[in-house]
């Protein structure tokens, strides 16, 4: 597996993606730094409540018009979310059913990214966070439509259990192919969610990896491992997680910190180095 990218379905997949949640104002700022900075993956939401996604295609309309990046060298991933994760600023009819909410936030995030496909879409986590329900398999029936149209090149799931991941695959027409969870050291880094994800070609992103496991991350043997290597601890959680096969999200609004991040594909951990870090827990 590349360091830098993975083919998926012949579209070649960054390893590592800029998180735009939580920017706010600076959102266009902070999305056109990343760019400048050798991000080529941009992960965002139509959900006004934690994301300014119309921003983020501001900055991506600014970098692609003065090139020399071009639209094909991005990797755009954006998100459906249900009404309970939204607040008043909604990109959809609240009263409309839910393929019909699908359609227009998706027809939504098209006009905000200024783009015509969409690289990866994902269903911003079940309505419920036990097994799925009607609603959730409406939402993913419009989101394989859209698929099927080819306006979004890939599927996925955010926010999701093994069962619910298990139920989706089962009765999915066109299966999720990136699952986008919160990455907890103390629940084995979502160990069996990524070993189902390697059994059946999905893609595991892992994302708060620093700020999900402030604990972890000063255990004395990452500290170790960082020395050996001359590396920062932040460093070493997100080779770490390359290492096991994730896609690595960072959401740091720094610009040393956005470089740093994108210096863990210039070097690989040791396998027993591995190992230890996956067993942190369970110490």
């Amino acid at each position: 597996m590349s360091d830098r990218t993975m083919s998926i379905e012949g579209i070649q997949v960054p390893r590592f993606l800029y998180g735009t949640a939580w920017k706010e104002n600076e959102t266009q700022r902070l999305t056109a730094l990343a760019l400048e900075l050798g991000f080529r993956g941009i992960d965002t939401a139509n959900q006004r409540r934690h994301y300014h996604e119309a921003a983020v295609g501001q900055a991506i309309a600014v970098a692609v018009a003065t090139g020399p990046l071009r639209r094909d060298d991005l990797f755009l991933q954006t998100k459906f979310t249900f009404r309970d994760g939204q607040d008043h600023r909604l990109p959809y009819d609240p009263d409309a059913p839910i393929p019909l909410q699908v359609e227009q936030s998706f027809a939504s995030s098209l006009e905000h990214l200024g783009v015509a496909v969409i690289d990866s879409y994902l269903l911003h986590g079940p309505t419920q966070r036990v097994g799925l329900v009607p609603a959730d398999w409406a939402a993913w029936r419009a989101m394989e439509a859209i698929q099927e149209s080819g306006r979004a090149r890939l599927l996925g799931v955010s926010n999701v259990t093994l069962e619910q991941l298990q139920d989706l695959c089962r009765g999915a027409r066109v299966r999720p192919r990136f699952v986008q969870n919160r990455c907890y050291a103390a629940r084995r880094w979502d160990r069996p969610i990524r070993d189902f994800c390697a059994a059946n070609a999905l893609v595991y992103q892992g994302f708060s990896l620093l700020t999900a496991n402030r604990e972890a991350l000063a255990h004395p043997e990452l500290a170790r491992i960082a020395k050996r290597h001359g590396r920062a601890v932040s460093q070493i959680v997100f080779r770490f997680a390359l290492d096991v096969g994730m896609m690595v999200l960072t959401g740091t609004t720094d610009a040393d910190h956005m470089r740093a991040a994108l210096e863990v594909l210039d070097f690989q951990l040791e396998p027993k180095e591995v190992a230890r870090i996956e067993g942190l827990v369970m110490q």
